[in-house]
């Protein structure tokens, strides 16, 4: 399978960012800047909630 990653357009010029893929039945989410350490998958749902949370500074520090 080809994955498509893209880069967050709230990227900045220090590679502090993240890229997506649109997997099967899920989202891939990963380091742009060790892009062969692997992945995160996050059911479309589970990725939503992560979005919400982190847009209303929600998120556990």
């Amino acid at each position: 399978m080809n994955i498509h990653w893209r880069k967050s357009t709230r990227s900045d010029d220090y590679g502090n960012c993240v890229e997506l893929a649109a997997l099967p039945h899920a989202v891939g989410i990963r380091d742009s800047k060790a892009p062969d350490a692997g992945h995160l998958t996050l059911t479309p749902r589970a990725f939503a909630d992560l979005l919400t949370r982190a847009k209303l500074d929600r998120l556990p520090h």
